[in-house]
């Protein structure tokens, strides 16, 4: 599922945190050698060419453009920047936080083209924030310190009182937020929880979260009530199906589709404690990696790249239709009447009963299942969702994309003319080969990583004193593959160790 493109080799420059070893020759009659980054690597800023490289994605469906007109207040040309921006940022927090590490406060995009600002507990680190294009800020606590706090809350969730509607992380205010009904009740909560009482500020609010209860991404199912498809999946040894909200139904429970035709059997829910549920259909129901927008069209689903504070978000289901908003605060805890939720993600998005389990999606990206929350959609409200990368890694599932299912990953790289190996030994870090002089033609790459990593395999070309990019293979997983048809020229391969580490091997066939 293509969801981002790594960080550059520039990025680990400008931060010095981190080493760009060579790959190392596989054997003797390897036609690569191992080669420095060099002076001739790109020095172009991450949040700066991530934007560069999201500006080359599929044009965002003009029905998308629309709600988030309609919705955030802002014009199209402010709709399809924010959209780039919010992409750009997906792509460099993770990076950001890692190099941080300690000392990251957070990061979040603000203002109409959702620019992003990235917090540091140290003030030297504000120059190498700077450096990458985004914007810093300089706060008194680390995200890490008030991610501990947070989970002293959690820990005492079960004993929380009815008054007190969600707690979570406002990493732009630098402290932890509780939301209570009654805030009296609320702090004598904190004060027994254990948590560092400074870090966390009660606040008055009217709100009363309760689920929603009342294959495309946001179309109707029946099982006894009404929910919503959050999106298609697939499994090896099944028929595929759906993820959805666990408070639709238990294990075992039958499902008709939006048509009332027999449509399949929850195999997995968890509710409370957990929100989500997946559902295994029939022989007659197909999974597509699609979301019904409604008025706004169908729209594509490409990954599930998760998007920062304050992007806009857009949720499909049943009762509603298609509504959009800004994520307020990710790994919230939501207090309904059946007990406590945590992990989810909370929005400015509204939604109604019977749109439960439908599709939350940021741009292109599947975000998550709808949860609950508290209003609707005349008055405005606040609602939550159970991310989906969370759901497929509970039930072993595969994001349904657009144009099919994503395809298998490939099982070693044999039959290629040159092979290369090599190890990353840190998270985040730039391997690349020596350059090589390609005709004109199709270049065949495929990369074979640790299981359980996630390793993305780039292609660049020379240009000048300078590397460019010019094909890519950036999926979740530790395996990727792909072809390009290109001019001659010298050309490199670059490894990004996104997550994990280990030994690998690339498989190379040039023209």
């Amino acid at each position: 599922m293509l969801r981002r493109n790594a960080a550059t080799a520039g990025f680990a420059l400008a931060l010095a945190l981190v080493a760009t070893p060579a790959l190392a020759q596989a054997g003797p009659d390897d036609a690569f050698t191992p080669g420095k980054a060099g002076a001739g690597d790109t020095t172009a800023a991450l949040y700066t060419e991530a934007k560069a490289m999201a500006a080359k994605a599929p044009a965002p469906a003009p029905g998308l453009v629309n709600a988030l007109v309609r919705d955030l207040g802002i014009d199209a040309g402010q709709a399809r920047t924010r959209l780039v921006n919010e992409a750009a940022a997906a792509k460099v927090e993770p990076v950001l936080a890692a190099r941080l590490g300690e000392r990251f406060g957070g990061a979040w995009v603000a203002g109409p083209t959702a620019e992003l600002v990235v917090a540091t507990s140290d003030s030297t680190k504000v120059s190498a924030i700077l450096k990458t294009g985004a914007q810093a800020k300089v706060v008194r606590h680390s995200l890490a310190t008030l991610d501990a706090a947070k989970g002293a809350l959690d820990a005492k969730a079960e004993g929380s009182p009815r008054s007190i509607a969600s707690w979570y992380v406002d990493v732009q205010d630098n402290s932890v937020v509780v939301l209570a009904r009654d805030t009296a009740e609320a702090q004598a909560f904190v004060d027994a929880s254990g948590a560092d009482a400074s870090l966390v500020r009660v606040r008055q609010t009217a709100e009363q979260p309760q689920p929603f209860y009342d294959v495309r991404g946001g179309d109707a199912y029946y099982m006894g009530g009404r929910c919503s498809v959050g999106f298609s999946v697939t499994k090896a040894g099944s028929q595929g199906g759906f993820v959805t909200a666990g408070h639709c139904g238990d294990v075992g429970t039958a499902t008709q589709g939006h048509n009332r035709v027999a449509q399949g059997t929850f195999r997995g829910s968890s509710f409370p404690g957990n929100d989500y549920a997946w559902v295994e259909v029939n022989s007659q129901w197909t999974p597509t990696g699609v979301v019904n927008a409604y008025n706004s069209g169908i729209l594509p689903v490409r990954g599930s790249t998760q998007r920062a504070v304050g992007s806009s978000i857009c949720r499909a289901g049943s009762t509603t239709g298609y509504h959009c908003g800004t994520i307020s605060q990710h790994n919230t805890s939501v207090t309904y009447p059946e007990g406590t939720i945590s992990g989810v993600t909370r929005t400015s998005v509204c939604a109604e009963p019977g749109d439960s389990g439908g599709s939350y999606i940021s741009g292109d990206q599947a975000q998550g299942v709808t949860s609950g929350g508290s209003g609707n959609c005349s008055s405005g409200g606040t609602t939550y969702h159970q991310p989906v990368n969370e759901i497929l890694s509970a039930y072993g599932l595969t994001l349904a994309t657009d144009g099919g299912t994503e395809p298998p990953p490939p099982t070693g790289c044999t039959g290629y003319a040159r092979t290369l190996s090599g190890s990353a030994t840190s998270s985040g870090q730039n391997l690349y080969s020596s350059g090589f002089t390609a005709g004109s033609g199709t270049h065949r790459l495929c990369l074979d990583g640790p299981n359980g990593t996630d390793f993305d395999l780039y292609l660049q070309k020379q240009s000048g004193s300078s590397w460019v990019n010019v094909a890519s293979g950036t999926s979740s997983g530790p395996d990727e593959s792909f072809t390009y048809n290109g001019t001659s020229g010298t050309y490199r391969v670059r490894i990004h160790a996104y997550s994990g580490t280990g030994a690998f091997t690339v498989g190379v066939t040039t023209p």
